[in-house]
C-alpha cells in the first residue's frame, strides 16, 4: 500500500489520486509541492535540477514511509514521490499523499510525511538563476528518521526549507 519512487520524469499527478482513493477511507490529503521563481534572496529561479543518491534516497524514503505507518497506524494508502533531474518552473517536485478514514489522520500523516521528506531523504537542488547557477539556499543537516522528534506542535514545520 506504499508508492514511493524517485522519478526523472515527469510525476504522474493525474494516477496519484485515483491510487490513493481506498472504500475504507473518507479522507485523502495529497501535497505536491512545484518549483517557483525564487528561493531565499534570489528572485530570478528559471528551474531546478534535482539530485539524489538514489540508493539511499529510496531507502529513507521506506523507512520514513514505514515510521509514518508507526505512527499513524490508521493510514491506509501512502504515496511518496520526488522528481529528479530538471525541473522547470510550476512544474510538480515532489508528491505525498495519504488516504485515511478520518481527515484528521491524513492532514497529519501527510504534513510529517512532506517535513520528514525534506529533512531526512538525500535530495539536492541545484538553482538555475539570472546570476548563473547554484546549491539551493535553504538546505538541512540531514536528520536520520528515528532522530525525529516525536510530535511537531500544529501549525510549525520540522523541515527548514529545502
Amino acid at each position: 500500500m506504499d508508492w514511493v519512487a524517485l522519478s526523472a520524469e515527469p510525476l504522474p499527478l493525474e494516477a496519484v489520486h485515483p491510487w490513493l482513493v481506498r472504500s475504507r477511507c473518507g479522507a485523502v490529503v495529497q501535497f505536491t509541492g512545484t518549483t517557483r521563481d525564487h528561493s531565499g534572496s534570489r528572485r530570478s529561479v528559471s528551474s531546478l535540477t534535482y539530485e539524489a543518491y538514489d540508493t539511499e534516497a529510496l531507502g529513507r524514503m521506506e523507512a520514513l514511509a514505514a515510521e509514518l505507518r508507526r505512527r499513524w497506524p490508521d493510514v491506509e494508502a501512502l504515496a511518496m514521490l520526488h522528481r529528479t533531474g530538471e525541473v522547470g518552473l510550476r512544474e510538480p517536485a515532489v508528491v505525498v499523499g495519504v488516504s485515511a478514514a478520518h481527515r484528521d489522520v491524513a492532514f497529519e500523516a501527510a504534513r510529517f510525511g512532506i517535513d520528514a521528506l525534506k529533512l531526512t531523504v538525500p535530495i539536492w537542488k541545484r538553482e538555475r538563476h539570472a546570476g548563473g547557477q547554484d546549491w539551493g539556499l535553504e538546505g538541512n543537516q540531514l536528520a536520520e528518521v528515528d532522530e525525529l522528534q516525536p510530535a511537531w506542535p500544529a501549525g510549525a514545520s520540522a523541515a527548514g526549507g529545502r
